[in-house]
């Protein structure tokens, strides 16, 4: 990633934000510092950032541990490019950095959709945990991360061992950190041992809750952040729950930028594709400001020899030339994972998608994630999205769903659940981590339905003309013998058992302003399948009339109304 040095340190002069650039690059070779497969430093490997505010005894969930500094790109559309310290050419941070790493954001959104149904009150927006797993880990070292969210190798902080920084000493034997003297902040969201042991999470539904996994983590971030009954959507709040997260203004101030920057915009990358930072709150501002560039930390340089004087001369030759130092073997490729080496989806024997409203489909949503010889590839994320006008969801109330495939390559959403909207929607299946084509499947809600309408009472319905009916009519309705609550129904006075069209005389409802009508159309049963209608009037006309009520489903029942002058 090219860093943005111009906004690296308010007010840093050229020469002060080379050395801090030096600083950085230079903690990668420190002892004791994790890094990954391409030698990039792993999250927390720095120094303290030295803020007042820690006390020196470390807190928070990260133990005041070190986190990168880097900024987001310049918001303006032509942002000022910023000197390279180390070639002089000009530089600048492209749109990659609105990038997320799929299964990563993944686990941002996942736990946001949690926390908005276990705790909605507390508002917490998916782009804070992006701003803070970019912080802390540079989005698990940009996105390497296996198929159920788990990172390749730990991501491990220093040792908080009061050299430097905060002192820790060890509270879990080594389980989290693998360091049995002091604790080390842990994974992509760099909790330290003692506070995972609580406030960690199990975020994948895997039955474990593992620091270095992203879905547990970020789970684990998100209740921490809504701890107190915060409100996120207020702004103090917020910053108390991210300087309790990591007590720095610096932090808050690099956080507060990120979650900025994510929210006017961000795309889903490859797992593994991410922007890695290259900053962090160890940098010394009293390096020396001569640009350098560090040696490999996998090949130390070789000094040069001293220069040998010149016989009969003041001056000196040039160093001796030294023997090629052996060349390190070329480390073996990394093998693809299972997601790189998926060529397509296939449909894996999806019957027809078809529930009445309110009820749960009888058929899942299947594919099979498949190589170009078509056979089927395990652990690799599917994730299934419902699309278009409806209230259906998965099982669970959520309207995304991340399922690994099986040992066949199968991958099975979780059961529809039809809500109360009717006609089709879409479910999409994609490839987490891959831009592939995915497979679309309709599904279609139909109407609750009754094929059976009956009265409640067997009371003759009676009245006198210019008088309203003692009794209010009432219905039930069953399908298949069953109770068939909210089905809709439309009640009309008709003219004659032939005739169903509005009658234009005799007993009528009224509507809210006391109109006479002799339609009523929305109506619903109860949850128990009852329909009661509302109070009948007279007008001047005697002799029997019908009321005749429909619902979906062809369900059907003539009512006889009688009006007829009181016996004298």
């Amino acid at each position: 990633m090219a860093a943005h040095f111009g906004r690296l340190r308010k007010g840093a002069t050229t020469t002060a934000v080379a050395a801090v650039a030096v600083a950085a690059l230079s903690a990668s070779q420190a002892p004791g510092v994790t890094t990954d497969d391409l030698g990039r430093q792993a999250a927390g490997a720095a120094q303290p950032s030295g803020d007042a505010n820690t006390g020196g005894a470390g807190g928070g969930a990260t133990g005041d541990s070190p986190y990168y500094t880097d900024l987001p790109p310049l918001k303006s559309p032509n942002p000022s490019p910023s000197a390279s310290p180390t070639t002089g050419t000009t530089v600048s941070v492209g749109e990659a950095e609105a990038g997320i790493p799929a299964t990563v954001l993944d686990a941002y959104k996942k736990a946001e959709a949690e926390l908005r149904a276990s705790k909605p009150d507390c508002n917490l927006p998916w782009q804070l945990l992006a701003a803070i797993g970019k912080v802390e880990s540079g989005q698990a070292r940009g996105g390497r991360v296996d198929a159920s969210g788990t990172t390749y190798s730990p991501i491990l902080g220093p040792k908080l061992d009061g050299n430097g920084f905060a002192l820790i000493a060890d509270t879990d034997h080594g389980a989290y950190d693998g360091d049995p003297a002091y604790d080390r902040a842990v994974g992509p969201m760099q909790f330290i041992p003692s506070t995972w042991e609580w406030a960690g999470r199990d975020g994948n539904g895997d039955g474990k809750k593992d620091p270095n996994n992203v879905y547990d983590a970020a789970l684990a971030a998100g209740h921490y952040l809504c701890r107190f009954d915060r409100d996120l959507s207020v702004q103090s709040q917020m910053n108390a729950a991210i300087l309790n997260y990591n007590n720095s203004t610096e932090y808050l101030n690099t956080v507060l930028s990120w979650l900025e920057y994510y929210r006017k915009g961000t795309h889903e990358v490859p797992d593994g594709t991410g922007t890695l930072p290259s900053h962090s709150s160890n940098s010394d501002p009293g390096a020396s400001p001569s640009p350098t560039t560090p040696a490999t930390p996998s090949t130390p340089s070789t000094p040069s020899a001293p220069s040998t004087p010149k016989q009969g001369g003041g001056g000196s030759t040039s160093p001796t030339p030294k023997p090629p130092a052996p060349s390190s073997p070329a480390p073996s490729p990394t093998p693809p994972t299972p997601t790189q080496t998926v060529d397509h989806l296939e449909d894996a024997n999806t019957g027809k998608l078809t529930a009445t409203a309110g009820s749960a489909f009888g058929t899942k949503v299947a594919v099979r994630a498949e190589s170009k010889a078509s056979k089927g590839l395990a652990k690799v994320r599917v994730r299934f999205t419902i699309i278009g006008d409806t209230d259906a969801t998965f099982t669970g109330g959520e309207s995304v769903a991340t399922v690994v495939t099986g040992s066949a390559g199968t991958a099975t959403a979780p059961a529809l659940v039809a809500g109360e909207k009717t006609g089709d929607f879409t479910v999409r299946a994609t490839v987490v981590g891959r831009v592939l084509g995915g497979l679309d499947y309709t599904a279609t809600v139909t109407p609750r339905q009754a094929d059976t309408l009956t009265r409640t009472s067997d009371t003759a319905l009676t009245c006198v003309p210019g008088g309203e009916f003692a009794d209010q009519v009432e219905l039930k309705a069953t399908y298949k013998g069953a109770v068939a609550g909210k089905v809709a129904a439309t009640a009309t006075l008709i003219k004659s058992a032939d005739d169903a069209t509005e009658n234009d005389k005799g007993p009528y409802f009224k509507d809210a302003d006391g109109k006479t009508i002799r339609t009523l159309t929305d109506l619903t049963t109860d949850a128990d399948g009852v329909l009661k209608l509302p109070k009948l009037y007279a007008d001047d006309a005697t002799g029997t009339f019908l009321l005749r009520v429909n619902t979906t489903g062809g369900a059907v029942l003539t009512v006889e109304l009688k009006v007829a002058a009181a016996a004298s």
